[in-house]
């Protein structure tokens, strides 16, 4: 039986004060204290966490049972790393998971380098191919609304491009042109440079769309997730969060953010929009 190997990579910053989540304060322009902005960060990075093992355990017994009944020629796994810069902040990052303790599945720890943002990104994937990962699918520690779905759905894309013998490519964008799920293959002839640092003004769903089409690469879309960057961003979360925590009560599968959830309602935060005076004119149109 042969042995393959897939990654989640959580790319993330250590949640500390006035490193992360800046546009969320109140000096530049948003709503809360920098150490507001990194116990929010903190527990969304706890969130995006849980939901990513429970969806890697999910699949993992799936492929288990599988190859007990033989039905599989293959032996699947999955694990879970997350990768931060520079090298001391893998102790950070580790007293900050260890803090909530123990969790569902091993969580391994890179340090990513290079002078750019996709310098670092292709640093981490690369360094996950080096140990023999097939495929690896990255997110984001703001995301906490991303449905458990998206990454059992990348990793089954990934699996179904390698069967085909073309390997590919899937995302997941995000509010405002870029990306909040990134993932592709070992042998998937694509990269990260002037993705993300790009200086002609060219968002990053564009760009990779550009790589994909000039090197004629497969890829799977998946429906966009919000990021959360701005105040405006936060307020739409929590409005989707509520609404998830309402319909999980009857909708098997969803997976409720709850640590964010639990920090929205101690901080009381409410959502408000202004008396909409720029309405329809039903009332004229019916009569």
């Amino acid at each position: 039986m042969t042995q393959k190997k897939h990654a989640l990579l959580l790319f993330s910053k250590p949640p500390v004060p006035g490193l992360v989540k800046t546009r969320l304060t109140r000096e530049r322009g948003g709503i809360l204290t920098e150490a507001q902005a990194a116990e929010f960060f903190t527990r969304s990075l706890y969130d995006v966490t849980e939901l990513c093992m429970h969806a890697l355990i999910e699949m993992q017994a799936q492929q288990d049972a599988a190859s007990e009944a033989g039905h599989e020629a293959e032996q699947i796994s999955y694990d879970f790393f997350v990768s931060t810069t520079p090298a001391q902040n893998v102790e950070v990052m580790k007293k900050t998971f260890d803090a909530i303790g123990p969790w569902p599945m091993e969580i391994h720890y890179l340090t990513d380098q290079g002078k750019t943002f996709d310098d670092h990104f292709d640093d981490a994937f690369a360094q996950l191919f080096a140990l023999g990962y097939e495929s690896v699918v990255s997110v984001g520690g703001d995301i906490p609304t991303m449905p458990k779905t998206h990454v059992s759905q990348a990793f089954a894309w990934l699996d179904y491009f390698q069967g085909l013998g073309t390997p590919g490519f899937v995302q997941a964008p995000c509010q405002e042109c870029g990306t909040s799920l990134v993932g592709y293959s070992f042998n998937t002839p694509i990269d990260h440079q002037s993705v993300y640092y790009n200086l002609e003004g060219k968002a990053a769903l564009d760009s990779y769309v550009e790589k994909l089409a000039a090197a004629d690469i497969p890829s799977a879309y998946l429906s966009p997730v919000s990021d959360i960057d701005e105040a405006s961003d936060l307020a739409h979360a929590i409005s989707c969060i509520r609404a998830i925590a309402q319909a999980a009560k009857t909708q098997p599968g969803l997976f409720v953010p709850q640590r964010v959830l639990d920090w929205v309602n101690f901080m009381g935060l409410r959502i408000s929009t202004p008396p909409n005076e720029n309405h329809d004119p039903r009332g004229s149109i019916d009569q």
